[in-house]
């Protein structure tokens, strides 16, 4: 069945500079619901830049972003350009939940009081409507029996995974993973793959920027290669990985399958 709602995230001819650095030269992406976007590529292709224009903690010089088909308002051109409403950035902003690749617990609070702090300080919810959904999203990603632990008292897969679920919790209309695996030892990586897999099978909307192939692979419905800010190729896993048809993407695959 044809879906006709509006993508979460459509972004359009999007460009981004810092200074003299043009990071984003004219990017387009559709991160359509319940699909999961992949962007790959080398280390300052303009991957995590692109993430953080979509969640509007960066602002992008030229170029639109919609979210379910509701354009941003801007004001002022070029690198006097920021966005209009504030209010639409916070209302749209809340329901985009990042998970970045420090964890970005607070150390003075229990996981528990991590998960509840934004919905219960930014949404106004029900504080024990709350706690029972944040526990809920604890049991989810498999540590529940770590609720009234210190962050300090975690490992970095189960950090991770806390942070997980303190962007679930949000009930959030997409899921924004910035390197979500790059800062962890290989053993506690897989954790926080299988997680990541399990909320792909669930349907949810999901960009993630990723540095593990096998992770683009196995949970993207679409992949964007980026090569210095600019999209070389793109499309379904099977063509992107099977079948690159540039030689930049040959090449940047060839250097991760022996990296």
């Amino acid at each position: 069945m044809l879906d006709t709602n509006p993508p979460v995230i459509e972004i359009r001819d999007l460009h981004k500079s810092y200074g003299e650095l043009e990071v984003l030269k004219g990017v387009d992406l559709v991160a359509p619901r319940g699909h999961v976007v992949a962007l790959i590529g080398s280390s300052g292709s303009g991957k995590s830049t692109l993430l953080r224009c979509a969640n509007l903690l960066e602002e992008s010089q030229r170029g639109e972003i919609f979210f379910e088909g509701e354009p941003i308002q801007w004001r002022g051109e070029g690198a006097g350009r920021h966005p209009a409403d504030r209010a639409q950035v916070t209302r749209i902003r809340t329901n985009l939940s990042m998970v970045f690749q420090q964890f970005n617990l607070w150390a003075h609070m229990t996981i528990l009081e991590n998960v509840m702090e934004a919905p219960v300080t930014v949404l106004k919810r029900d504080r024990a409507e709350v706690e029972e959904r944040a526990r809920h999203y604890l049991d989810k990603v498999g540590i529940g029996d770590k609720a009234d632990a210190w962050p300090a008292q975690l490992s970095g897969g189960q950090q991770q995974r806390a942070a997980i679920a303190r962007a679930l919790c949000m009930e959030p209309r997409a899921l924004l993973f910035d390197e979500p695996t790059s800062a962890l030892d290989p053993e506690l990586e897989q954790e926080v793959v299988k997680v990541i897999k399990d909320l792909a099978t669930e349907g949810r909307t999901m960009i993630i920027v990723t540095h593990d192939m096998r992770l683009a692979a196995d949970v993207a419905d679409h992949v964007i290669f980026l090569h210095l800010g600019k999209i070389e190729e793109e499309g379904p896993p099977e063509a992107v990985f099977g079948n690159p048809q540039t030689e930049r993407l040959r090449q940047f695959l060839s250097a991760t399958a022996h990296a």
